[in-house]
């Protein structure tokens, strides 16, 4: 055991180390001491509180089990708004003064607004309607594979590939022109990771505890494109996710201002930016696996397998956070009101109870689809069938014309605890 384990008390409290580790971007930027981290907490404290100078302290839910009863159990646990994000106290405060932006993404609210305000764009993500958009995402997945061959067989593939393919389907289903790609992904990054010096808008090391989670000035930016785009599609609706936005009626009565621009922003950013840090992590698996990619280059029936263990296995949102609202007992520990979980996905996509081997990338498990990086229960994302189908739609069109890949030098991981991405992933390539 551990020795700082052994020498936590009380007994639930894990220890300072490691505790500060959940909170630090830097941490999951190198993952794998965190990694480590949560596979003894897994086996030793599997859930219990972090205390960590300057944020309120929080329960830590590692297991698969726990994950999944928090998340089913909505009147219990709530989303709490901003407190639905690992935030520091200093960013809490922030959130709570007049100064801050009145952002409310589906994954912010609770039953029952979360339910209606769902409904507005439900049909355009739900499998039946993905569907539909098939041909023009094989098209952009082509497109993207096209510009992935022009670099002759040497490339970052997460420049080269995986940012702009899951984008430019966001964009063309909200209506979107290809033009913006480049002001869109520009400010993804930087609303995502603001404590990257490489991506965020200072270029410079940003304290934890002094970082916006929401930068005020990038919100300013997406609001004022997005109020023309308003504008634009209640003047001439269109059969786009932006006009259904923007035209929406909640419980009888127009969308509000920050709802609209909400549902705007949330779709545009993580929309994309999850499917292709998942995209990459699968993408650098193989790298690593040449047999395996050889195996599925010949078995077509492998690539949804594939693309659930890509997501399993790079589990892009690494939490969410949830407040009790009543007293609850979970594994003999007592859960009082007002007390702080995090539901940590990574984890929980590795416990040991639910996934054989959890360490090992593979595409034979029988039980895949379990996994909880989509979320689970009544916040389970919203867009995960899009993000399936177009993943699917890459890997198969990326086998057709890709021969084998290789890493032609050490991937990097963003600096960010809660969307952490493959920031770079150099590849050797040869084409069929």
């Amino acid at each position: 055991m551990n020795a700082t384990l052994m020498q936590r008390t009380p007994a639930t409290t894990i220890a300072p180390d490691i505790a500060k580790r959940l909170v630090s971007p830097a941490a999951y930027e190198e993952w794998k001491h965190l990694e480590a981290d949560f596979a003894q907490l897994r086996k030793e404290m599997p859930f219990a509180r972090a205390v960590v100078d300057g944020y309120d302290p929080f329960w830590v839910a590692t297991k698969y089990a726990d994950v999944r009863e928090i998340s089913l159990n909505p009147a219990i646990f709530r989303t709490n708004g901003y407190r639905s994000m690992l935030s520091s106290k200093a960013q809490l405060e922030f959130f709570d003064s007049p100064a801050a932006p009145k952002f409310r993404a589906l994954v912010m609210m609770d039953p029952p607004e979360h339910s209606a305000a769902r409904r507005l764009t439900f049909k355009e993500f739900a499998p039946n309607g993905v569907r539909a958009l098939e041909s023009d995402i094989r098209v952009i997945a082509n497109e993207t594979i096209e510009e992935l061959l022009s670099t002759g067989g040497r490339c970052d593939f997460v420049t080269a590939a995986a940012l702009r393919y899951p984008l430019r389907v966001i964009l063309s289903l909200l209506g979107l022109p290809r033009s913006d790609e480049e002001f869109m992904l520009k400010l993804t990054q930087e609303l995502f990771n603001p404590q990257d010096p490489d991506l965020n808008a200072t270029g410079a090391d940003v304290d934890v505890n002094d970082a916006q989670a929401f930068d005020v000035s990038l919100l300013q930016k997406f609001t004022a494109y997005f109020d023309a785009i308003t504008d634009d599609r209640r003047a001439n609706p269109r059969d786009d996710v932006t006009s259904k936005i923007a035209n929406g009626v909640i419980n009888g009565e127009p969308i509000s201002y920050w709802d609209a621009m909400s549902q705007y922003i949330a779709i545009v950013t993580a929309g994309h930016d999850t499917t292709s840090s998942s995209t990459a992590g699968g993408v650098w698996a193989l790298a690593e696996r040449p047999d395996l990619y050889a195996r599925i280059g010949k078995s077509a029936d492998l690539i949804m397998k594939l693309v659930d263990e890509s997501v399993r296995w790079t589990s892009p949102i690494r939490s969410f956070m949830r407040t009790a609202v009543d007293d609850y007992e979970l594994r003999g520990q007592h859960i009082r009101k007002g007390d702080w979980i995090m539901l940590s996905y990574p984890s929980a996509n590795r416990d040991e109870d639910i996934f054989d081997s959890p360490d090992e990338f593979s595409v034979d498990r029988p039980r895949n689809t379990t996994h909880v990086a989509f979320g689970y229960g009544p916040h389970i994302c919203l867009g995960q069938h899009l993000a399936r189908l177009e993943m699917g739609i890459f890997f198969a069109e990326l086998f057709k014309r890709v021969a084998s890949i290789e890493l032609d030098g050490q991937p990097t991981r963003t600096r960010s605890a809660f969307v952490s991405s493959v920031k770079t992933l150099p590849l050797r390539f040869t084409t069929k």
